[in-house]
């Protein structure tokens, strides 16, 4: 291993310090919040901690293999703790429920890999060169000395390859095949893994993703595909919003699609959007934070208010203007 970088000696001068630490992930978890927060959450506890882990939202039905104790719950307050570690969480106002809860705490910790990073936290170790947060927390392990077990590993490599899309995201660095080797050195599964997560969906799920194929749009000569998803969706399919994550991937799969775009109607006149971009020419980040979101160059996010259809104006037009700056050439040129 390289030389501790003095941030991360800070991180663990601090969780050595800590008998009582709470492990933190963002609103609707994804594999990499949720394999992240697992895997130093059960590395902390293995070292004599007293650990919790929360979510304002429950993981997804396909991680729910990674976390067989119930580890991870809802936030609780009135706790105290000597530290609190949020990891894979842009902005402080991405824990939703869970801020308000970790306010009684020594330090904050973060630990994240996205570039919209608002280092939040009393100590900050942020890297958008990694394409995950797992990998971060697979080299923080690796300086402490701490044991990565089969079942971390099996959590660190859910992380690592969800986030670069099954190692398939522009992304992924050698560095990141690496991390996924040594893993499965030390005992990640990785059949288990990639049928939990990539070819066992429940039911509900093909039904939505039935409405999507039915009802997604293509705009600007095919280069932008959008389709939205309304409280409606779920209802009539039975499936719930954890079901809808990774469908944006069926419409981005298009060939002349360049950006990839979700509008949720999460409240009559609130909207989340959800970013993909095929172009290294066009940083969905950027166009995310434009309205208050973030991300990656190549996915991103944000929750903006106003009527559904006002906001799908104002983001087709940031999208097609991001487009017409192109020079002509293939989407993954």
């Amino acid at each position: 291993m390289k030389q501790r970088p003095r941030i991360v000696e800070r991180i663990l001068a601090a969780l050595r310090e800590s008998r009582r630490v709470c492990v933190v992930g963002h609103v609707r978890p994804d594999g990499d919040c949720i394999g992240s927060q697992l895997a130093l959450a059960l590395a902390l506890r293995a070292a004599g901690k007293e650990v919790r882990a929360w979510n304002e939202d429950p993981a997804p039905s396909k991680l729910r293999f990674l976390d067989p104790d119930g580890l991870l719950t809802p936030p609780h307050p009135g706790e105290v703790f000597d530290s609190v570690v949020a990891t894979d969480v842009a902005t402080l106002e991405r824990l939703g429920a869970v801020e308000p809860c970790i306010s009684q705490r020594r330090v904050l910790i973060n630990i994240d890999h996205h570039a919209s990073n608002t280092r939040f936290g009393d100590l900050n170790w942020i890297n958008p060169r990694e394409a995950s947060t797992g990998e971060l927390i697979f080299k923080l392990l690796k300086f402490a000395g701490w044991p990565i077990t089969p079942p971390i590993a099996d959590c660190l490599f859910a992380a690592v390859s969800t986030d670069t899309g099954s190692f398939q995201y522009p992304s992924t660095r050698p560095a990141t095949f690496a991390v996924a080797g040594d893993l499965v050195r030390r005992g990640a599964n990785l059949g288990r893994v990639c049928h939990e997560i990539y070819h066992s969906y429940p039911l509900a799920r093909m039904r939505l993703l039935r409405r999507v194929y039915l009802n997604f749009r293509l705009v600007d000569q095919d280069r932008i595909a959008y389709f939205w998803l309304r409280p409606a969706d779920f209802a009539r399919t039975g499936s719930s919003r954890a079901d809808a994550e990774g469908l944006i991937d069926h419409i981005r799969a298009i060939e002349p699609v360049v950006v990839a775009c979700v509008f949720e109607e999460v409240e009559p006149e609130l909207v989340r959007v959800s970013l993909r971009s095929k172009s290294p020419l066009v940083d969905v980040n950027q166009i995310a934070a434009r309205f208050g979101g973030g991300g990656h160059p190549a996915a991103a996010g944000a929750r903006i208010a106003g009527r559904p259809l006002g906001v799908q104006r104002r983001v087709l037009h940031a999208l097609k203007k991001a487009l017409r700056a192109l020079p002509h050439a293939s989407p993954a040129s």
